[in-house]
């Protein structure tokens, strides 16, 4: 079966960006040697625009077939007039307020995401899901996610949008996951992978 993989850059203190979602602050830390990293390992989540920019139109995926984000991430390639942010895979928005897509790439999700991604694992592919953000489908899919892979940039932003938002009257859980994996670059970004214990 399919895993969901929360992909996802953070602050130290646990925040994704700022209130509005804006990350603009951990890219003063995407040097060569974490570009690379990103080339070499996750290719796919470079963004369309990016890798065009980057002269990277060619490169393969190698983790991810199929991303998944919320309205309010996708809003953000919006804003640019980019209508299908990661054209390389297959795109799923979650959104209960857009009600037809701006992209045939792009398939809205307008109803129950839980049900969407066990239908979307239970596929035949070698590739996983890549959950791209932003909090409020995190918090949604919190159950469902299988890895962690967090990028840890070392800014402290003291407020903003969380990993995991699970909305007003949220009881809390407690999830358990083991470290898997984990690497400390030379400007300080550390990325690790964790996995669900089962």
């Amino acid at each position: 079966m399919r895993k969901l993989i929360y992909f996802v850059a953070v602050s130290i203190d646990g925040f994704i960006g700022d209130r509005s979602g804006d990350g603009e602050s951990f890219m003063p830390f995407v040097d060569e040697e974490f570009l690379e990293f990103l080339k070499t390992e996750y290719p796919e989540t470079i963004p369309v625009e990016g890798r065009r920019l980057l002269g990277l139109e060619g490169l393969e995926n190698k983790h991810f077939d199929t991303v998944v984000q919320g309205r309010g991430s996708y809003r953000l390639a919006l804003d640019t007039d980019i209508t299908s942010p990661y054209g390389h895979l297959r795109e799923y928005v979650a959104s209960r307020t857009l009600d037809k897509s701006p992209d045939p790439n792009v398939e809205i999700i307008s109803g129950d995401v839980v049900g969407k991604i066990r239908e979307l694992k239970q596929e035949e592919s070698e590739f996983d899901i890549w959950l791209c953000g932003g909090s409020k489908i995190a918090g949604e899919l919190r159950d469902e996610v299988d890895e962690l892979v967090i990028k840890t940039y070392p800014v402290l932003l003291g407020a903003g949008m969380p990993m995991f938002d699970g909305g007003a009257g949220a009881e809390s859980v407690v999830s358990e996951f083991e470290l898997d994996a984990s690497r400390v670059f030379g400007n300080g970004v550390v990325v690790r992978t964790y996995r669900r214990k089962r």
